[in-house]
């Protein structure tokens, strides 16, 4: 049993004004199998970096193991994938790595395909299976989730299951229950860490932000209370002290040393009590809420379509080469349906949400939409945003201020509105796509893996807002919980 240590982390970016880590201090054992959580944006690809070394900072960092990252940068992509592997885990006999890609349920073939053929999820289990066959080293894993499907996220769960000694950065809640024993909480004001796995942390931060909203509400209750308090106690020690003057003979007034100026001075001292007790609770309402994260309800207005049914897929599969990727599906998207495309990767689930937007895919069979069908899409992609927001909001033809608005709910600093979007995190790209689907006023809504890279509190959001708002939606999402909540119907691919 050894630790890694973390004291007074103090952090920024020579381009921000703000610190992104001030004095933050915790400490981790080397075995634990550990789920890192916190909202888009608050530093947790950072602290990764910080831990590899790669940034100057204050305060100290002592490992006693060296740390490994993923994902794994691939120098030549053309090399063959038992090369890549080999330079990566030189030490490890071909039997072992046979044996983790027998856990992952990878073929063997694939060793002897150029890496740079093998699809993302392939190489997300073949680059975790040689990094944890460098025995004694540490991982840190940055979101694996993102290009693997629900059978993919099954398997690499188990596996991580299998192994210790690394920090899992995701925010797919079944993945994380799945094989971590320990949760790395990134908060507003700190950094925590916790023994369980995400639900458990989960279930003990609502209680503990529910404790501290009770007790906001008990202070502010005793503030009014005080206030009120001091000011009779400020009024009779007005009056009291006028009375502390007696009348002499003619007519002037002569002070009393007396019983009344006794009464004063207590009055006064009660006031002073009033006033430091005032003091002390608003010292400690300054104290709570602090990491207070909410996810407030999110309005979404779709159009209400004149006819049943929206849009109708007969016999649809993309091809490639004149080759069907998926056997061809048939269905139809009903008013009112939200309807979840399911299947492994590669099996055409985006290419079929892109022939229902009329791009140029190759593909069998027809898609019929009705007619003035409005239609709001969602890319899985985001590499393409840049640039500010004004210009972004002008170039869709949204409300500015509306989707600012949103994106304000979604945990969006101020700050981040003057920065250019090239420099937004993964989740907060993603929120801008989303955001400006939610301005948009449409008859069905298409999202494309819309919850990559977002952290939990939007995902509930999201969830909620669809709960209550109903659309009518066509969408592929991996993470299981989402699906499960949101889907009124699934076809698989």
């Amino acid at each position: 049993m050894s630790m890694i240590k973390v004291e007074n982390l103090t952090f920024s970016y020579p381009t921000s004004y703000d610190n992104i880590f001030e004095n933050a201090s915790f400490q981790i054992d080397t075995d634990w199998k550990l789920g890192f959580v916190g909202r888009n944006g608050r530093g947790k690809t950072t602290l990764l970096r910080l831990l590899m070394g790669k940034y100057e900072y204050s305060g100290s960092i002592e490992a006693p193991v060296e740390f490994d990252y993923f994902p794994y940068p691939v120098a030549d992509e053309s090399l063959h994938t038992s090369e890549v592997l080999g330079e990566i885990c030189p030490g490890a006999e071909g039997w072992e790595l046979l044996r983790e890609l027998s856990y992952l349920e990878v073929e063997p073939e694939t060793l002897e395909r150029p890496f740079e053929t093998l699809s993302n999820g392939e190489r997300t289990k073949l680059l975790l299976a040689a990094l944890f066959l460098n025995e004694g080293n540490f991982l840190l894993i940055d979101e694996p989730t993102n290009h693997l499907d629900g059978r993919g996220r099954e398997l690499v769960s188990a596996y991580l299951k299998r192994k210790k000694g690394f920090i899992l950065v995701s925010h797919d809640r079944r993945f994380l229950d799945g094989c971590v024993d320990h949760i790395l909480s990134l908060n507003r004001a700190s950094i925590e860490v916790q023994s369980g796995n995400f639900s458990s942390w989960m279930e003990n931060f609502q209680r503990q932000q529910e404790f501290e909203l009770a007790r906001d509400r008990r202070l502010k209750k005793d503030m009014d209370r005080l206030r009120q308090a001091a000011g009779r106690t400020s009024d009779w020690s007005d009056k009291v002290e006028k009375s502390k003057f007696g009348v002499g003979s003619s007519g002037e007034k002569v002070p009393d040393r007396g019983f009344v100026g006794h009464k004063a001075a207590k009055m006064m001292k009660r006031s002073k009590a009033l006033e430091t007790r005032q003091l002390k609770a608003a010292e400690e309402k300054e104290g709570l809420l602090k990491n207070m994260e909410t996810a407030k309800d999110i309005k979404l207005i779709p159009l209400c379509y004149h006819a049943d049914v929206l849009a109708a897929f007969s016999g649809v599969a993309a091809s490639y080469g004149g080759k069907e990727v998926c056997l061809p599906a048939s269905f139809e998207v009903r008013r009112g349906e939200r309807v979840a495309i399911e299947g492994r990767n590669g099996s055409g689930k985006s290419s079929l949400l892109k022939i229902l937007m009329g791009e140029p895919i190759e593909h069998t069979g027809t898609v019929r939409l009705g007619s003035g069908l409005v239609v709001s899409y969602v890319p899985q992609d985001t590499t393409h945003l840049r640039g500010s927001l004004s210009e972004f909001a002008k170039e869709n033809h949204v409300d500015e201020s509306l989707l600012k608005a949103l994106l304000r709910q979604l945990d969006f600093e101020r700050v981040q509105f003057e920065k250019d979007m090239a420099e937004f995190s993964g989740g907060q790209k993603k929120k801008v796509l989303l955001a400006k689907s939610l301005c948009d006023r449409a008859h069905l809504y298409v999202w494309d893996e819309p919850l990559n890279f977002m952290d939990v509190y939007s995902r509930v959001q999201i969830e909620g807002l669809i709960g209550k708002f109903l659309p009518t939606m066509v969408f592929v999402e991996h993470d299981g919980a989402f699906r499960d909540a949101v889907a009124t119907k699934t076809v698989r691919l």
